[in-house]
């Protein structure tokens, strides 16, 4: 393959698909992409900034998706199979990305193409199929209504293609449910944001892929020593061995103590019942093998089966951190075998397991207090800490099944907004989306992280781990012992937007790169500007040093906040709800700490460059960064009423930021 691109590391040409008129062209990649962008979420947003208007609607045909690999993604450089998927989101109105890892993202590459980009609708459901140069739009008839395993099964058989790879919707998004998942071989999910709503909207069931083309490299000898050295410095960190035996739901019992794993609805911080649905107990009851995403040294995915009870015969996998607590302690749910049944309805109906487990604490507090709507509740034993409620609210979310899965599937803020009467206030989200499981009065740096990320209440746009139990080696390699200890006491927020700043930029090189945010980059972090600088070289020639690469994320997160500001995004949103700045923690070693967000924002918009009362970028910063014309855009927005009048039809309601209203 050999598309006359500048830069090594790329497949230089991607697809553009019309659903409406079923139209493919394959399209020469342009360097200027790749130099300012690099590819992921920096070419996503490029995209969005230039195709999509505030007034279009995120589940209408002139939303688009687009499916964008990376430089590093599928090359040698370990933890190299990451790639996204970017649309305006269904789920909070504004810029939406999700990411995912597995096979997919790596067998794009080999196919021949960095990124397809969807428009239109599909008249009938439909799926791409690409084998290389062959590339077509089949009928999905066959497949609609069925889940994301059934899908990978048929199209394998059907293709007689045992190692294809999909990207593909379950019911969830087939419904539109807001926060539906895309599901990526093998079995790994780009769940935040909604974008599995994106396909289902464009009646696009799936993306199937073989590639057998390699990925052109600039340097070998160079790519070889690095991958030595990364896959050294990643097995010699203190976290490797944790991480690779237990994956993320380790880090349940050592954030419980600290006060970080949010329970009953993001009203406490531990869980009195960790010990029946942590890490070790996940291991020791359920553990079958390791398995790992493309390239990857840690292998902190695993299979799990639920060997008797209840649910024996369920067997799983990708069960994370996140998905233990917000189906577990967030519902007050100690089961932890319905939590295994849980993910892996998830998994094949495409759903998201934050929103819904956020969706469902939601509904279960609204009974608590009295605000549930007996029409919406009918037979349902809405209590806290019912497995078999819980199980089955994901089914009537998934098909948008009666009243109540109707509501929930809109998530829980624009659930919240449309019942009004007091309900917003047990909402926990930030900009529509709902919080992760963190609680930023117990780590002030992830508070912050939470209010500015650009697509809504997030964890891993900035990541900062650092922070998170203190890691006091990697802080002093990075940014010197002048911060400390500051810098690595959770509950300080002396030196915190510096990191989450950091971490945000350095977040999105990443994520436009293709490599893993878990494996060397944060938690392992072994991997950081010049590495991550030197691995580019490597691959793709680019004469790029870290201070470049430092202004390319940049220049990708300001973009994303500029598009967002398009729709009335501004300071007024960097917030929290009121359980987590007004209500002090009652748990753990944050015993009586708020997240004190408001003493943190004024010195990350300035470390940004952004207008301290509109939490907007500046003219020079984006002046600095390239982007001259996105100043302007946002000023006619903001100064004619368009990005107001966006805003008050992003369809979620406000968080709250009251005073305290109920008593623990």
């Amino acid at each position: 393959m050999n598309t006359g691109f500048k830069y090594s590391g790329y497949a230089g040409q991607y697809l553009r698909v019309n659903l409406s008129s079923g139209d493919i062209r394959k399209l020469p990649l342009p360097e200027a992409w790749a130099e300012n962008f690099l590819g992921g979420n920096g070419m996503g947003v490029k995209i969005l900034w230039d195709e999509v208007p505030p007034e279009v609607d995120p589940l209408g045909p002139e939303n688009v998706l687009v499916v964008a690999t990376g430089p590093l993604c599928g090359s040698p450089i370990p933890n190299s199979g990451r790639m996204e998927f970017v649309a305006k989101s269904p789920l909070t109105g504004i810029y939406g990305d999700s990411n995912a890892g597995g096979q997919f993202g790596p067998e794009l590459k080999y196919a021949g193409y960095d990124l397809v980009l969807f428009e239109g609708k599909a008249k009938k459901p439909v799926y791409l199929f690409i084998h290389n140069d062959e590339v077509e739009l089949c009928s999905a008839r066959h497949l609609w209504g069925r889940g994301f395993f059934d899908t990978q099964r048929m199209l394998k058989e059907l293709h007689k293609e045992p190692e294809l790879k999909l990207a593909a919707i379950g019911q969830a998004g087939e419904h539109l449910v807001r926060y539906a998942s895309i599901q990526v071989s093998p079995s790994r999910s780009a769940a935040r944001s909604g974008m599995g709503a994106v396909m289902g909207s464009k009646n696009l069931k799936a993306i199937a892929v073989r590639g057998t083309n390699g990925i052109p490299i600039a340097d070998p000898q160079r790519t070889l020593e690095i991958c030595q050295e990364h896959h050294h410095t990643i097995r010699g960190n203190a976290f490797f061995p944790g991480t690779h035996r237990l994956g993320t739901p380790g880090l349940a019992t050592l954030v419980n103590p600290v006060g970080r794993f949010p329970t009953q609805n993001h009203r406490y911080g531990s869980f009195d019942e960790i010990d029946k649905i942590s890490g070790e107990t996940l291991h020791i009851e359920h553990f079958v093998r390791d398995m790992g995403c493309f390239d990857c040294p840690v292998g902190c995915d695993k299979v799990y089966e639920v060997r008797e009870g209840e649910f024996a015969g369920t067997r799983t996998t990708s069960v994370e951190y996140e998905t233990v607590d917000s189906l577990g302690a967030r519902i007050l749910n100690s089961n932890l075998p319905a939590i295994l049944k849980a993910n892996q309805l998830c998994d094949d109906w495409g759903m998201d397991t934050i929103s819904a487990g956020s969706a469902i604490a939601f509904a279960m507090e609204l009974e608590e207090v009295g605000l549930m709507p007996e029409g919406l509740r009918g037979e349902l034993d809405l209590s806290w800490g019912n497995c078999h409620t819980m199980l089955e609210v994901l089914r009537r979310i998934a098909f948008r099944e009666g009243p109540l899965g109707d509501l929930l599937a809109e998530g829980s803020a624009r659930a919240a907004g449309r019942l009004g009467h007091g309900a917003e206030r047990y909402a926990m989200h930030v900009k529509g989306q709902d919080l992760p499981s963190q609680d930023g009065r117990a780590q002030q740096s992830m508070g912050l992280a939470h209010a500015t990320s650009s697509r809504g209440a997030d964890h891993l746009k900035a990541f900062p781990t650092i922070d998170e139990t203190g890691y006091p080696s990697e802080a002093i390699r990075r940014y010197g012992d002048q911060y400390m200890p500051e810098l690595v006491d959770p509950l300080a927020i002396r030196y915190k937007p510096m990191l989450v700043k950091d971490g945000e930029d350095y977040g999105a090189v990443v994520d436009s790169c293709g490599n893993c945010k878990s494996g060397g980059t944060f938690v392992m972090a072994a991997i950081y500007w010049e590495e991550q600088a030197e691995a580019l070289r490597a691959i793709t020639g680019m004469e790029i040093d870290s201070e470049q690469l430092m202004q390319t994320g940049e220049r990708i997160y300001n973009l994303q906040r500029c598009y967002s500001a398009l729709h009335g995004i501004n300071r007024s949103d960097d917030t929290l709800p009121w359980r987590i700045t007004r209500m002090p923690s009652p748990s753990g070693k944050a015993t009586g700490s708020v997240c004190r967000l408001d003493e943190m924002l004024p010195e990350y918009y300035a470390l940004r460059g952004w207008d301290p009362e509109s939490g907007l970028p500046t003219r020079e910063t984006l002046t600095r960064l390239g982007l001259d014309d996105a100043w302007q855009r946002v000023q006619d927005a903001v100064r004619s009423g368009k990005a107001q009048q966006a805003h008050e039809e992003l369809g979620w309601a406000v968080p709250y930021n009251g005073p305290v209203v109920d008593p623990l």
